[in-house]
């Protein structure tokens, strides 16, 4: 393990030599530099298409953005210009696009192995470790002719949707900077949010992909895990796969990564490579929605955001029918019994001496504690605070026998068919509408007691007369989020950060979701979202 001295000594040299690469960047021109920034991928691959744009001038564009948004951890600016350069020449050679991202500027999470550059997770032990060769989603984005130039931040561990880490620092909302941009995708979301990058590239096993876009007003895609190589990204857990997505600025842009990707075989043969496939969408959709996990009360502002949805909906004649099911209390519990099946032993040995950030604190309490403390722990809460929920998320924070283990994974299977059956069978939805977490965003330090929020991710993988813990929901978030002097929900300082909502299909029907994300985007009309919508403002 390493000294205090030791860690301190590789944050600071870490954090001067980002600060060295931002060096190189130019300064943005918004004359010069706005066309291109405010230009979707799939936009700048048709201008370079047609010779009015080249690789070098677009990648200048975003290097200079990309440096005001202080939400990445390696620069890649001068292999990315040398890539840039060679693109350039080829096609003013052929005339033909290497590809269908020529010259389309990308960012990748942090965990992504790219060769010749760290993978920390944010962690000091496992900086100055560069990787020796590229994840087969690097190469797959590089083989169709994107220019990878920046990896950004993510939180400790990954495990938590704040974006705070004792290497990198934290990352804010690109909104308001006193609320966090989400996690554990949260620099991607950040730095596409402020045009920092034309596409990202992100990961999500519980929200990490949803949470980011909705807190910092972008699109994402949570594609079937199997469809996309996760073959040499950092190592993850098995019991719940994790899936590899874009993050956007446009259904186009999600669309274009599908596209390209679906139907690639990685290196080691482990994903399915099933073809992008296109749909036909019937004229009258009918959608399903719901208002509240069960798990907690949902804000104003995120039901008001589902229901203005259906509204559009409804105006372009498609079906929306409200229903409610407990399958997702099910959900999380078996998410964390999985999650927590050796006491986060092996998430957390990677610490070394790096301070564990408070967003894992709740997550990780349980199995720190001597059984009979956690027994009586989650007793006192039920008996007197009269929060069955919690008592029954908390106690299942412990180590797991391999049959308890094994016992779980089935949980996790017959939930997932009770959910068809209860619910895309018996009402025979085309998709589901829902709110991607019950508050619109969370402040900093907000999931040192709210972690379970992700729940309403986790599934898919106040008003009048408000009473905490009200039909079920849990009474100790409840208070916490709306209650008491210093409520996680602040409608005024909440006020202009953007609300998102889920858009979820059944699996391997993502190209049918990616069809219904056209027909709610169109549905809800411009709405001061997408490319150049962004404008910095003063720190609150």
């Amino acid at each position: 393990m390493r000294s205090a001295e030791q860690r301190n000594s590789i944050i600071t040299s870490k954090r001067n030599a980002r600060d060295k690469a931002l060096g190189f960047a130019g300064p943005y021109l918004v004359n010069d530099h706005d066309v291109y920034t405010k230009a979707t991928a799939s936009e700048i691959v048709q201008r370079i298409a047609k010779g009015e744009w080249t690789s070098s001038q677009v990648l200048e564009a975003y290097i200079a953005r990309s440096a005001m948004a202080q939400a990445e951890t390696n620069f890649l600016y001068e292999d990315a210009r040398k890539q840039a350069k060679e693109l350039d020449a080829e096609f003013a050679s052929t005339k033909t696009l290497r590809g269908p991202f020529h010259g389309v500027p990308v960012s990748f999470k942090d965990h992504y192995q790219i060769k010749g550059y760290d993978a920390t997770t944010g962690f000091t032990a496992w900086a100055n470790n560069p990787g020796t060769k590229d994840a087969c989603l690097v190469t797959q984005f590089r083989t169709a002719g994107a220019i990878i130039f920046v990896k950004t931040n993510v939180p400790q561990t990954m495990f938590a949707f704040e974006c705070s880490n004792p290497l990198w620092g934290r990352t804010t909302n690109p909104w308001n900077s006193q609320y966090t941009c989400g996690g554990s995708s949260g620099g991607e979301g950040a730095l596409l949010a402020m045009d920092g990058s034309a596409m990202g590239v992100g990961s999500d096993i519980g929200g990490s992909l949803r949470i980011p876009a909705s807190f910092c007003g972008i699109y994402s895609m949570k594609p079937t895990a199997e469809r996309v190589s996760s073959i040499a990204t950092r190592p993850g857990y098995e019991a719940i796969r994790s899936s590899h997505g874009p993050l956007a600025r446009s259904v186009q842009d999600c669309e274009l990564f599908c596209k390209t990707i679906f139907g690639q075989k990685d290196s080691s043969h482990q994903n399915i490579p099933l073809p992008y496939q296109p749909v036909e969408l019937p004229s009258e959709l009918r959608f399903g929605y719901y208002l509240s996990d069960v798990i907690t009360e949902t804000s104003p502002a995120c039901k008001r955001a589902v229901l203005e949805t259906v509204s559009a909906l409804r105006k372009q004649g498609h079906e929306c029918i409200e229903f409610t099911s407990s399958l997702n209390a099910t959900a999380m519990e078996v998410f964390l019994g999985l999650a927590s099946s050796d006491g986060y032993k092996k998430m957390l040995s990677h610490l070394d001496s790096d301070p564990m950030e408070d967003s894992l604190f709740l997550v990780t309490l349980g199995p720190k504690l001597p059984s009979f403390v956690r027994n009586l722990a989650c007793w006192i809460v039920n008996t007197f605070l009269g929060d069955s929920l919690f008592s029954r998320f908390f106690s299942l924070g412990r180590e797991k026998s391999v049959s308890e283990f094994t016992d779980l994974t089935d949980q996790r299977n017959k939930a997932v068919v009770a959910w068809y059956e209860q619910v895309w069978d018996k009402y025979g939805f085309d998709g589901i509408i829902a709110p991607v977490q019950s508050l619109p965003v969370i402040p900093h330090g907000g999931t040192t007691y709210l972690a379970p929020l992700a729940a309403a991710t986790i599934m898919y993988n106040l008003p009048a007369g408000f009473v905490a813990g009200a039909s079920g929901r849990s009474k100790m978030f409840d208070t916490r989020m709306y209650l008491g002097k210093n409520p996680a929900y602040d409608p005024k300082a909440m006020e202009g950060i953007p609300i998102g909502i889920q858009l979820v299909g059944k699996k391997w029907e993502d190209e049918k979701v990616l069809a219904m994300m056209h027909v709610v985007d169109e549905a809800l009309g411009p709405r001061g979202f997408g490319p150049g919508s962004w404008k910095p403002r003063k720190t609150q």
